[in-house]
This record gives structure tokens, C-alpha cells and sequence, in this order.
């Protein structure tokens, strides 16, 4: 039987910085819709210390409508092309033709929601996540249901996850879809049993990475005496909290919006334990 390697272990766990390049993502959406600002904000992620900027020209929020090839091509390549040279790029898509465009424009890495792009990953020898997802943003949030959802989203991921090592992967990330159909019972239990899908996957030769980076279920957290939920932009400290939490568990990467304080805790993280 053939051993699979797992690559060497970074210092510190890695940090994914999202860039939509999106009219309508629910944090950022049409902050960056244009190519020059796009870019600027591509290049600030890196000097902040981001391992990987993820691009993402198709909204995945609870609700959002599927966006034509064309478009998301549009709004997509350029940003990658030019971002490429100076720090490592993932495109954030389901479709195979903007996959293979952005690859051809420098992207290394596939961020896949649909957990079905691992063919063109291999045929394009660059690595790929895999994310569980109930359902598809249009209705993943309608009425999420699961019997055991820690252990149902771990064999999905280890299923998916074998399917791309026979066909030749040989980087890939497990991503258990906080928020992608589940309601926030879920999203908590997936967290706190993050640990158990670090070690499955580890066993596989894999990595984990987790993004909980200003979500809807974050809001109900610290919502003072008016008891209303934080939005969106209110949601740093949770955001924080949450991204230490899975990389204290053992997660490999977390995919971020808010690069310079994330890759600041990641860095507290990654230092040796010693004796005082």
C-alpha cells in the first residue's frame, strides 16, 4: 500500500485572505468589483502577511443566484493575472472554465464550494479544497438538517478527498463549510469538534482549513443589553475568536477577511510552547 505524505508543517497556520471581486457578497460586495481596486487590495493583503488572496468573482451568501460564465471570467482572470507574480493566488469557483482560466492567469490553488472540481485540479496539477456544503446558496440555509453533522460532513470530505488522491491531487485542504447549510448549532458543534476532522484528515495526509470570517451566526455573540445581532461589520472579535479556536484545534489554514490581525494571532499561535 502506498504511504501518503503529508507536506512538512508550516511555522505558523496559514492565512487565506478573501478578495470578492463581487457586487453582492454579504461583507464586502462591491468594494472591489473594479479591477484597480481589486488588485490594491490584493497587494495590501500580502504586505499584511496573507499566505494565499482567494478571488472570487461569484457570490456564495445564503440566497445568492448563480452568475454567468462570462462575467465571473471578467471580473475574475484579470485580478488573478496580475496579483500571481507577487503572492500565491486560489480562485474561489465552481465552474471548470474559470478554474482552467485562472490557473492559465497564475492561480495555484482551486477553492471549490461545490467539493467537485478535483478532476480539473489534477488535470492541471494544482492543489484543491474541498468544502461541504448542504444544498446550494440559494437554499443552504432554508431548513439544514443533519443527524450527526460533525460525523456526516467528515465522510463526505474524507469520500471526496480519496476520489482526488486517486486521480493525482496532491495538495488538498478539507473545509467543513461553517455556514454553507448549516444553522448555527451546527456551525458551533462543527467547531467543537474541529479536532476530529484535523486528525482524519491528517491520517489521509491532508490539512484543514476554516472559514468563519464575519458569518451571520458570529452576530449573536456579545450583543449587549439591546440583544440585537451584530452585523456584519461589527463582527471582528468574533471573527478573531473563532479563527484562533480552529487553528488552536489544529487547522492548517483559515480563510479571512481581516488579514493583518488574523495573521498577527496565527503568528501567537504558531510559537513553541516553553517553559517559563
Amino acid at each position: 500500500m502506498e504511504l501518503v505524505q503529508t507536506p512538512p508543517a508550516p511555522a505558523r497556520p496559514l492565512v487565506m485572505g478573501v478578495l470578492n471581486v463581487t457586487p453582492d457578497s454579504f461583507f464586502d460586495g462591491g468594494r472591489y468589483a473594479r479591477r484597480a481596486e481589486a488588485v490594491a487590495r490584493g497587494r495590501e493583503m500580502a504586505a499584511q502577511g496573507a499566505d494565499v488572496v482567494d478571488v472570487g468573482g461569484e457570490s456564495s451568501r445564503p440566497g445568492a443566484s448563480p452568475v454567468d460564465e462570462a462575467e465571473e471570467l471578467r471580473r475574475v482572470v484579470p485580478v488573478v493575472e496580475a496579483l500571481a507574480a507577487s503572492v500565491r493566488v486560489s480562485v474561489d469557483t465552481v465552474k471548470p472554465a474559470v478554474a482552467r482560466a485562472a490557473v492559465a492567469a497564475g492561480a495555484t490553488l482551486l477553492n471549490d464550494i461545490s467539493a467537485s472540481l478535483w478532476p480539473v485540479a489534477a488535470e492541471l496539477g494544482v492543489g484543491w479544497v474541498a468544502m461541504h456544503m448542504q444544498g446550494t446558496p440559494a437554499d443552504m440555509q432554508l431548513a439544514p438538517h443533519y443527524g450527526d453533522v460533525t460525523a456526516e460532513v467528515r465522510a463526505f470530505l474524507l469520500q471526496r478527498a480519496q476520489a482526488a488522491t486517486r486521480a493525482g491531487v496532491r495538495e488538498i485542504w478539507l473545509d467543513p463549510g461553517i455556514g454553507f447549510g448549516k444553522t448555527s448549532g451546527h456551525n458551533l458543534t462543527l467547531l467543537g469538534r474541529l479536532g476530529e476532522l484535523v486528525v482524519a484528515a491528517g491520517r489521509a495526509g491532508h490539512r484543514v482549513m476554516v472559514g468563519t470570517s464575519r458569518k451571520r451566526f458570529l452576530g449573536a455573540f456579545g450583543t449587549g443589553a439591546d440583544r440585537r445581532p451584530r452585523p456584519a461589520d461589527a463582527r471582528l472579535e468574533a471573527s478573531l475568536a473563532t479563527a484562533v479556536w480552529a487553528m488552536a484545534q489544529g487547522a492548517g489554514m483559515v480563510r479571512v477577511h481581516d488579514v493583518a490581525a488574523t495573521v498577527q494571532a496565527a503568528s501567537l499561535v504558531g510559537l513553541p510552547t516553553c517553559a517559563a
